[in-house]
């Protein structure tokens, strides 16, 4: 474990002791809602039976999801408190749920074309490197397997959603570039403000988090075998949001992006 994995699993463990929402159990799903949370595009068909990775995705939320539809389930994460939260949803499931330590970057511990689908939360900016991750997830689904992977819209990472003005909009004061996010620049603080489930809130450090254009994300797809087949894009539910609100950012431009890719055969 390097320095930053170091780093963000102690960012990451206090986060889940705060409740952040990404670590807050889904107890009450059946097999229509955990297909929604899951397969959103509509590309999955049948999983029962399917070996399934969910790739730096702790939290007791979509391991349960694929484990209700049917799939055998393996969940790495950089987190153990994360990790407990898949071993408390499963067993509330009476799942079995296969569970592993480790970073996204270094996948030696599975065989080669090892999984059906490699199925990637958002987590792919806490590592400063798209490649590594790709090259891992090429070995390790099978050729005609599908890749999920989410990652944070690079151009939304230089605006501060907290600082609207009615005549300019949001603030952007960072170039658009691979690399580190300062937060402290762009957002004047590296805590991320956590709300619990009984509304109050806490300032818990953040973890290091990396933007990753969209020409070196899609090359990089490209490079390792995968090909496009859906693109999802996060945004607004609500037709007249706020100006200034997460739900009006999110109507400006949608925060977080995803691919449903297929490793060529």
């Amino acid at each position: 474990m390097d320095d930053l994995s170091a780093v963000n699993r102690e960012r990451w463990n206090g986060l889940v002791r705060a409740g952040v929402l990404y670590s807050r159990l889904k107890l009450d799903l059946d097999e229509e809602t955990a297909r929604e949370m899951v397969d959103g595009s509509g590309l999955l068909g049948d999983v029962k039976g399917r070996h399934v990775l969910l790739l730096a995705g702790g939290g007791g939320q979509q391991s349960v999801a694929f484990g209700l539809l049917g799939a055998d389930v393996t969940v790495l994460d950089l987190s153990d408190e994360q990790l407990e939260q898949d071993r408390r949803a499963a067993e509330h499931y009476g799942l079995a749920t296969e569970l592993h330590q480790g970073d996204m970057r270094e996948l030696s511990r599975f065989v080669q074309d090892a999984f059906d689908i490699v199925y990637q939360p958002y987590s792919i900016n806490f590592v400063p490197d798209v490649e590594p991750v790709f090259a891992e997830v090429a070995r390790v689904v099978k050729p005609g397997g599908l890749y999920h992977v989410q990652w944070h819209n690079p151009y939304t990472q230089t605006f501060d959603p907290d600082d609207y003005d009615p005549v300019r909009g949001y603030s952007s004061n960072s170039i658009y570039a691979d690399g580190e996010i300062d937060s402290e620049a762009i957002y004047g603080t590296a805590n991320w403000s956590v709300e619990r489930e009984d509304g109050t809130t806490s300032e818990v450090p953040g973890p290091r988090e990396f933007r990753h254009t969209m020409r070196t994300f899609i090359n990089t797809l490209i490079a390792h075998g995968f090909e496009i087949l859906a693109f999802e894009e996060h945004r607004t539910l609500e037709q007249d949001p706020e100006p200034g609100s997460w739900e009006h950012y999110k109507a400006v431009s949608p925060p977080y992006l995803a691919f449903w890719t297929r490793r060529r055969k």
